[in-house]
């Protein structure tokens, strides 16, 4: 057996355990290890692809053996498996996470997670722009359910307010998404990625309804100036589900735009500029929202914002050393922001409030908690030795190199604003001594100052910041990944080989 055979079965096995899993009673508690047991095998599983195609090699498998145009195409290079890794790591913390909690004990959470990992797993593998559709809206189906059972029995304006947001804004993009692909077959004839290498480039059609659908996808990944959704909707709903959507749902899109602008467009120069606007516009507009909000979810939601336009600068850039330092930087985000929605969520979900009046001096009672959310709040910031250091550094020293100069300083000023927005928390949440509510806690308050917060809340949060370390030290490593990747972004003919043998 040739192991592209079994690329599909990323999809298939997550949506099989998820069919199982739905038919289980309330109570039952067979279906939370199996999610757990399947999510696990995924992570394994996606290691051995990065270790099998660390030297730049391709798989490609059609399904069902059928020929190219009619068969779903599944590829795979060092970029996908790279992602495939860490959303296999963010999946297994966020759940671990949220089986601690309410909003894992719900009946439906678990085939919802595991549709929803499905639906991840088929658009980073996908080579077809309409599979990429399909397996997007797989994604997102399931979210609309999340959104609903994080919030059961306890919702609030907020929450009712984020999801309908967040459920309107994604159906529109999605509609102009397929508007963007139906274009590109209307002028090529062809939505396979192989098919289309270089086309944008060359067909001023082809080029209009892969740009349509670039931005389709810059909307999805909540780039400036609609970036609003995601800073209204994130917050609204539970802490784990906050922590999950952050690691999956805007890198897949923002994956999508390093493949297509990559193969369809083969990194051509005149869009560029385009880019490098827009994604400094995001990286200063999303720091600057953070200064106004008073709650640790609002606060990183925005900060999440402008941690995006660095991510795509790397596309912005097309150069080596750019899509390189884009690519490590994608992947410590990922890690990075997960930590500091865990870590908070758990002093959320004990402490019953995220607002930062509320939540003062809980370092003399949280020390494993202020000691993660530390680490991974540097690691945002960008200092030493954590894996945020090296990403930015990588980016900044491509930016300079490109001869862009305004936007690295813009970039170095993001992240000085960034560092003191992470202090506030810090001051607000483990440092400061005396609450301004003190004198008249919460009933929730009162109850949960008698007890520390419970260690399974704490450990999956303290996880990611010691990988987030550990990225740091030893990240030529990644970084190495990331430069192999990076090339088979820049030389994309044995991803087409692949695809059209």
């Amino acid at each position: 057996m040739t192991p592209e055979i079994l690329l599909p079965f990323f999809v298939a096995v997550p949506l099989t355990v998820a069919g199982i899993t739905a038919a289980a009673g309330e109570h039952a508690r067979w279906p939370r290890v199996l999610l757990m047991m399947t999510l696990v095998a995924q992570l394994l599983a996606a290691l051995a692809l990065v270790w099998h195609l660390r030297d730049g090699a391709v798989l490609a498998h059609g399904v069902g053996g059928w020929q190219g145009g009619i068969a779903i195409p599944f590829v795979a290079d060092l970029l996908a498996a790279l992602m495939l890794t860490v959303t296999g790591i963010l999946a297994v913390a966020c759940s671990a996470f949220a089986l601690a909690t309410r909003t894992g004990r719900v009946r439906l959470f678990t085939p919802l997670v595991l549709a929803l990992v499905a639906g991840v797993n088929g658009a980073l593998l996908t080579g077809d722009l309409f599979n990429l559709f399909v397996f997007i809206e797989v994604m997102l189906l399931p979210s609309y359910g999340l959104l609903i059972l994080a919030r059961r029995r306890s919702g609030t304006a907020q929450a009712h307010t984020g999801s309908k947001l967040y459920v309107a804004f994604n159906l529109f993009v999605s509609t102009v998404f397929l508007a963007g692909v139906a274009l590109v077959y209307g002028a090529a004839g062809t939505v396979n990625l192989a098919e289309l290498a270089g086309m944008g480039a060359q067909d001023t059609l082809v080029g209009a309804g892969a740009g349509l659908a670039l931005a389709a996808l810059c909307m999805k990944a909540a780039v400036v100036p609609t970036h609003g959704w995601l800073a209204r909707a994130y917050p609204s709903t539970s802490p784990a589900i906050t922590a999950l959507f952050s690691g999956l749902h805007t890198k897949v899109a923002i994956y999508a735009i390093y493949r297509i602008y990559a193969v369809v467009f083969d990194g051509d120069s005149r869009y560029l500029w385009i880019g490098l606007v827009a994604f400094t516009l995001t990286m200063v507009v999303g720091v600057l929202g953070a200064v106004g909000e008073d709650t640790t979810r609002s606060i990183l939601a925005f900060h999440m914002v402008s941690q995006i336009g660095y991510i795509l600068l790397g596309v912005a850039l097309f150069t080596p050393a750019g899509l390189a330092a884009g690519i490590f930087y994608l992947l410590h985000h990922m890690i990075v922001k997960a930590s500091l929605f865990l870590s908070t969520g758990a002093i959320e979900e004990h402490y019953g409030t995220n607002r930062l009046a509320e939540l003062k001096a809980r370092i003399r009672r949280e020390p494993l908690i202020a000691a993660s959310f530390l680490m991974a709040a540097l690691s945002l910031a960008g200092l030493p030795p954590f894996s945020g250091f090296v990403a930015k550094l990588t980016l900044i020293v491509a930016t300079v190199e490109a001869g862009h100069l305004w936007v690295a300083v813009a970039a170095l000023m993001v992240s000085l604003v960034t560092l003191m927005s992470m202090l506030k928390i810090w001051d607000a949440v483990f440092a400061s001594s005396r609450s301004d509510e003190e004198d008249k806690p919460s009933a929730r308050i009162r109850a949960a100052r008698r007890v520390r917060v419970p260690l399974p809340l704490v450990l999956p949060g303290a996880a990611l910041a010691l990988l987030t370390l550990s990225l740091g030290i030893g990240g030529e490593l990644l970084y190495g990944l990331s430069s192999t990747a990076a090339a088979g972004l820049l030389d994309t003919s044995s991803y087409v080989q692949e695809v059209l043998r």
